[in-house]
């Protein structure tokens, strides 16, 4: 019984041996098949296999150092170059200087770049806009931050930024001004003998996009300076700046101030050609014209900073509203005397003056067919003389008027004659304004633009 049982115990060891085998065969054909197709088994394998690579901080050694310091702590100034790059005035600022710290041996001699989380563990320089009323780092998607590190210790800092800045502004040509504006960067805790700030090729480090509009202004040109700053409680520091000219778009103002002050005054000298008795019509064209060019210049100066000078453009409108006021003043004394002949008409006809054309002192008027017959019958009682039908043609139509003057005329009575002759002609008032008023508008209007364009 023993034996038996001895027996099978062999038998069963066997039978194992056999499975075993078997199975690690099928694994070596399976793993063959594997090395052969590149499958994922065999990726894990050689995962497995990987060694430990190096931290970016370890590599940079970043734990050793205290980067609350500047580089060369002690030492000379650290020179930090800066160039900008602007498209549609968002600013692309970057730095460059070198630290040692941060040298890492490379067999390629390639830099290395990182993203903003960098930041906070090494130097940086303390660059600030001054006189920025808002600026702010963008962050979509994240912080918009690039340092670029390269073997030797060089470090490229690079940020997209926006600025809001004051700019002092001369606004006695607006709207025909250019403006000079500038952008001031300075270090703001590190003095000349700690950084020293500068523009790294020039002229050539600021770049700007080429499609670049502004609403008002025209861009002309731009240029780089570099100069110290004193402050008394601090020192020294250098200051970079980016000086922009900008040239003021004139269409706009054009279109909305002056074609409209323009063709007020222009329809102010309608009134010339209105009869002198139409007073509703002159009145009213005069007082819209006045309105209207009020309204204009309280627009424009609701637009515009409160200064305590005269514009450009104040000049023009103030000029054209003086235009309008006269026509309407010329139409009050065209009324005036209109009304003074009416009321001396009245009184001609109620006492008729006789005529004495016999003495020596006696005054002859000759009127032509432009007087009409309301004119004349102000000199009723006056003695009127036909031209005698010996003379041209074209004087048949003149009538011969006869004032006489008494021997003790005096002085006083005189003057009264020639105000009485200016009575009679209170058309020639609007016939002169006519040509007065438009004439004095363009040469205004030439000397305005010459000196101003």
């Amino acid at each position: 019984m023993s034996r038996f049982i001895k027996a099978v115990f062999l038998l069963l060891c066997a039978s194992v041996r056999v499975q075993s085998g078997k199975m690690k065969h099928s694994l070596r054909r399976t793993s063959g098949q594997q090395h052969k197709h590149g499958t994922p088994l065999f990726k894990k394998m050689l995962d497995e296999t990987k060694t430990h690579q190096v931290r970016s901080d370890h590599l940079l050694r970043v734990d050793d150092h205290d980067f609350t310091m500047r580089p060369a702590f002690a030492g000379p100034a650290v020179p930090v170059g800066v160039d900008v790059q602007d498209f549609t005035m968002t600013l692309y600022l970057r730095h460059y200087w070198k630290d040692d710290r941060l040298s890492f041996p490379s067999k390629t001699n390639k830099s290395m770049t990182f993203d903003g989380r960098l930041v906070k563990k090494i130097w940086v320089p303390d660059v600030f806009f001054v006189h920025s009323k808002r600026s702010f780092i963008h962050d979509t998607t994240t912080e918009n931050i690039m340092i670029r590190v390269y073997p030797d210790g060089h470090v490229l800092y690079s940020l997209r930024v926006t600025v809001t800045s004051a700019c002092n502004m001369d606004f006695s040509r607006f709207p025909l001004d250019t403006q000079t504006c500038t952008l001031e960067l300075e270090s703001y805790a590190y003095t000349d003998e700690d950084l020293m700030l500068y523009w790294k090729s020039g002229d050539e480090s600021l770049s700007t996009d080429d499609k670049i509009s502004l609403s008002q202004f025209l861009i002309q040109k731009f240029h780089t300076t570099s100069r110290l700053a004193f402050y008394s409680s601090t020192g020294w520091y250098n200051r970079l700046y980016i000086n922009f000219t900008l040239r003021r778009h004139i269409f706009f103002f054009l279109l909305q101030t002056y074609f409209p002050a323009t063709l007020m005054v222009m329809l102010s000298w309608v009134s010339f050609w209105i009869d002198r008795r139409a007073v509703p019509a002159r009145v009213s064209l005069g007082i819209t014209t006045v309105l209207t060019m009020s309204t204009i210049i309280t627009g424009v100066n609701a637009s515009m900073p409160r200064v305590s000078y005269i514009k450009a453009v104040d000049i023009y409108l103030w000029v054209s509203f003086v235009f309008v006021f006269l026509s309407v003043l010329e139409y009050a004394a065209v009324n005036y005397l209109t009304t003074v002949h009416d009321g001396t008409d009245r009184k001609s006809k109620e006492k008729p003056l006789p005529c004495t054309c016999d003495i020596s002192h006696a005054r002859t008027v000759i009127l032509d067919e432009a007087y009409s017959k309301p004119d004349t019958n102000g000199l009723a009682g006056y003695t009127q003389e036909p031209v005698s039908s010996e003379e041209p043609a074209d004087k048949q139509d003149h009538m011969v008027v006869c004032l006489s003057l008494a021997n003790q005329a005096t002085g006083a009575k005189k003057k009264t004659l020639r105000g009485f002759r200016i009575i009679q002609n209170t058309h020639v008032i609007d016939a002169y304004s006519r040509m007065i008023f438009p004439g004095a508008f363009i040469f205004f209007n030439l000397i305005y633009w010459s000196v101003y364009c």
